[in-house]
């Protein structure tokens, strides 16, 4: 289930967008013990902002060696990816304003979830 997103531009700081995220969702987070980012959000400062905002811990994976290998915990944020880029319009980002984006990722979510509860309710 996706509980938030946020579009920026692509010179946008990873670290500051992480922190305005989980700020916006920070409502709907009581319960988010831990935060798995990868090395783009690594930092102590990020792990500070985000345990002032939330008491989550943030835990950062890092590859082990040079060669390829399968991330723990990565495969979630590539199968919503995958998700997300099964609706056409999102394949490649042609929206002007970033809220657009933004609406266009919850819709393709909220349609997702549809589906899946569609299939989870169809035996009734």
């Amino acid at each position: 289930m996706l509980i938030a997103v946020i579009v920026t531009e692509a010179n946008f700081p990873e670290r500051l967008g992480g922190v305005v995220l989980v700020s916006q969702a920070n409502e709907h987070l009581d319960k988010l013990k831990i935060i798995w980012v990868d090395s783009g959000y690594s930092g102590a400062n990020l792990a500070r902002a985000i345990s002032a905002i939330n008491e989550a811990k943030v835990e950062v994976l890092k590859r082990e060696h040079k060669e390829f290998e399968v991330m723990p915990r990565r495969w979630v944020v590539e199968r919503t990816f995958a998700w997300i880029v099964q609706n056409r319009r999102l394949i490649v980002d042609h929206e002007e304003l970033p809220e657009i984006s933004e609406a266009m990722i919850y819709a393709a979510m909220c349609q997702l979830m549809l589906i899946q509860l569609a299939s989870k309710y169809k035996s009734f």
